[in-house]
């Protein structure tokens, strides 16, 4: 077995050869010549940066679930546009200590109504009170009656003017207790925890992170790097979104998983930097020349693993929805910001500090010097061993841990999805416990009825045909009512004549029926009742619009695009690893195994938080039995990017090995052995930094806080330990190859250095 003989040999200290003057040893003798320039220069944008992206996210967008160009979306800009009315965008619950009929609550329940009607903004409040004591508006046990409020403008006028008339309104008016919930309601709560939750993450991953740098380190000072390194880019991160979003709109979720993003890979990128930094001082090199080496090789390495998360990431563009193009948008950038800082400017303050990178070393309990032990790259550790002992028996390794990952993903094959409402918040959340008011206590789904527009009919002369539709309408299954210019309907016949609550339906040309159902807008019946609806015939072109309506169209869109998305990454991976490589096999077998590294992170989605498991574990959420329908494409796109991280800084280890002895299992091993305790410390510094997001009290930032930590972890072990080495040991020299012409071509545009 000589191909798979240990022996090394070392540069002994001060022999170590000249870094080759190539582009990027240039760019770090650069810095570490001007790294007083390069310091300053950080230090300026720096304090720039505070002041300007501190408020970011009272900044920012709400909504972007909606799809550009679809027909809900055309139906409820010409509700905004024309008619100015549509969905509630707030529905008040007045509580009575009584009765709501009694004189006194009625009085004060009209009077409300009328001061939200004046309030500038609202353009429509209608109520119990205000619509002939409308019996849907009105609780099972009669002490309850509600007011809803549509507002004008687009999602952030809308935000605006709802967050200074809830305060003014909620609480006791009178004889009435009222509080707030609605679309509005439930969005600014979640926008409100979403940033209460972001601050707590970082307060609970700082330290945790430190901790874990001085293990990996020993030396407070060269844990300390990554992690300033990774606080610039965090602070980078809130001025990027706030100058994206001048240009386009930015989700204000966003800024969670960006946030956890560029913090985790800008240290990740910084531990391989140093690492390698004091890998060369420990060869003998100087410091101007460990810098220099460090960004030709670790460097190198980092500004490909950018690249290739970048366009996993670039890949949501293809969807119209900003909600998923502001994450490309914000994440690319982000990405982008980490690795610039782990390029130019960590290695002027590595040039700064010198050989005291080790200082204030907390191993000395082991009597070990830290730059030395970081040099032993010629003994064969746990790392090494593992693989080795894997490559004796590469197939029932392979098959092992890939039969254990497929079965640990089927569950996501009886996924169900969704939109996220108010049971994304805690139980104990105001607009939450109002919602869930509606859904117990009242006989229907006045907050969330469909809109159908009829936009080119002309209502005083279809009189008639209005009617008609609405009447067929009524007696469509699940339609409890029908509201319509020509009165109310229901069961096929007319309930309420028309009046004064009917004037809202009628413009110059056009109209649209309001259609209230028994069903849940975010539910398989939901959307079988707008596809059964659209399908009915109507005297005009019929818009549906509402939740329902907004769920149906954004379902089929992302079925639709989810097929160009996932090109992208696999074209981009091929391309990229065989441009890195200059192996057609390795493209491939990244793809294969990088799937199957996601597959026990799917099928934890489905069993945790679709299905309730384990809620003991990850902390307490309302079980709706469906996922947010955004959250798979937003979790794959940036778990694969993070799979190609870990799986860039392996390659370049083996690739360097191999080039260097034409060994294949040898470099295997030694690539494994030189990568595994940082790619380890990587993941679980990473997995660290998401896993703090899991303490959130909403359930997406939850689900995307375990779902990433768990693909990182499980990428990290049983990827990168057993089944890259079981598939590179079957795949022997032909892990290298490549067909002549595809080889001349690397060759030639290679990114060899």
């Amino acid at each position: 077995m000589g191909s798979q003989s240990t022996a090394r040999t070392t540069t002994t200290s001060g022999s170590a050869p000249p870094v080759p003057a190539k582009g990027l040893a240039r760019l770090g003798r650069w810095l570490a010549r001007r790294r007083i320039l390069v310091l300053l220069v950080t230090f300026v944008a720096l304090a720039v940066a505070v002041p300007l992206g501190s408020d970011v996210q009272s900044l920012l967008s709400e909504g972007g679930i909606t799809v550009p160009s679809s027909e809900s979306a055309r139906a409820d800009d010409l509700l905004n546009t024309r008619f100015e009315g549509g969905s509630p965008h707030l529905v008040f619950i007045a509580a009575a200590d009584t009765d709501i009929d009694t004189p006194k609550a009625a009085r004060a329940g009209t009077a409300l109504t009328e001061q939200l009607a004046q309030e500038p903004g609202v353009v429509q409040a209608a109520s119990y009170w205000t619509l002939d004591e409308t019996p849907m508006l009105r609780s099972e046990d009669g002490r309850k009656g509600l007011v809803m409020v549509r507002l004008a403008g687009d999602e952030d006028q809308v935000r605006d003017t709802a967050a200074r008339i809830v305060p003014e309104v909620t609480g006791r008016q009178g004889p009435l207790e009222v509080t707030a919930t609605g679309v509005t309601a439930v969005r600014m709560e979640i926008e409100q925890r979403s940033e209460e939750d972001l601050v707590k993450a970082e307060l609970l991953s700082g330290p945790l992170v430190l901790i874990i740098l001085l293990l990996v380190f020993g030396s407070v000072v060269a844990a300390g790097t990554p992690l300033a390194v990774g606080v610039l880019a965090v602070i980078g991160s809130f001025v990027i979104l706030r100058l994206l979003d001048m240009v386009v709109q930015v989700s204000v979720f966003s800024v969670n998983i960006t946030t956890a993003l560029g913090l985790g890979l800008a240290i990740d990128y910084s531990l391989f930097i140093v690492t390698r930094y004091r890998e060369e001082l420990a060869h003998g090199r100087t410091v101007h020349e460990a810098v220099a080496q460090s960004v030709r090789t670790a460097g190198r390495t980092v500004l490909f693993s950018a690249l290739t998360v970048a366009l996993s990431l670039s890949a949501m563009l293809v969807f119209p929805m900003y909600h998923l193009r502001s994450f490309a948008y914000s994440g690319i950038a982000v990405v982008a910001l980490a690795a610039l800082g782990s390029v130019v400017v960590l290695p002027a303050l590595l040039a700064v500090l010198g050989h005291r990178i080790d200082a204030l070393n907390v191993r000395r309990l082991w009597r070990r010097d830290a730059t030395a032990a970081a040099a032993r790259t010629d003994r064969e550790g746990f790392w090494h061993q593992l693989a080795m002992a894997v490559m004796r028996r590469p197939l029932p390794f392979a098959l092992t841990i890939a039969a254990i990952l497929v079965a640990l993903g089927l569950p996501f094959l009886r996924a169900e999805f969704s939109d996220s409402d108010d049971r994304v918040l805690p139980a104990g959340s105001p607009a939450h416990q109002g919602a869930q008011v509606l859904r117990e206590e009242f006989d229907n789904r006045e907050g969330s009825p469909l809109n159908v527009v009829l936009p080119d009919i002309a209502p005083d002369t279809a009189s008639d045909e209005v009617a008609d539709y609405a009447r067929r309408l009524s007696e469509v299954p699940g339609v409890t009512r029908v509201d319509a210019l020509t009165g109310s309907y229901r069961d096929g016949r007319r309930i309420a004549p028309p009046g004064p609550a009917t004037e809202r339906f009628t413009a110059k040309t056009g109209t649209w029926l309001s259609v209230v159902s028994d069903t849940e807008p975010y539910s398989e019946r939901g959307m079988d009742l707008v596809r059964t609806i659209r399908d009915l015939p109507a005297p005009d072109t019929a818009l549906v619009g509402g939740q329902a309506a907004l769920l149906v169209d954004s379902k089929a869109t992302i079925e639709d695009k989810l097929p160009w998305a996932l090109g992208i990454i696999a074209l981009s991976t091929l391309v990229l690893l065989f441009l890195f490589t200059g192996s057609l096999l390795i493209p491939l077998k990244a793809i294969v195994l990088n799937l199957l590294s996601l597959t026990a992170t799917f099928g934890a989605m489905v069993y945790i938080f679709q299905d309730g498991n384990l809620r003991w574990l990850v902390g307490d959420f309302t079980v709706t039995g469906t996922l947010d329908i955004d959250t798979p494409v937003l979790m794959f796109c940036v778990a694969f990017g993070l799979s190609m991280d870990y799986e860039v800084f392996l390659l370049s280890r083996i690739k360097e090995e191999y080039h260097r002895t034409g060994d294949n299992i040898s470099a295997v091993a030694w690539g494994l052995e030189r990568t595994g305790r940082l790619v380890t410390a990587a993941a679980a510094l990473v997995a660290t930094v998401l896993l703090a997001f899991a303490t959130s009290s909403l359930t997406p930032l939850k689900l995307l806080g375990i779902g990433l930590a768990l693909a990182v972890i499980v990428d990290a072990t049983l990827v990168r330990g057993i089944l890259v080495p079981a598939f590179m040991r079957l795949a022997g020299r032909a892990n290298w190859w490549a067909p002549r012409p595809l080889a001349r071509l690397h060759r030639k545009i290679g990114l060899d250095d």
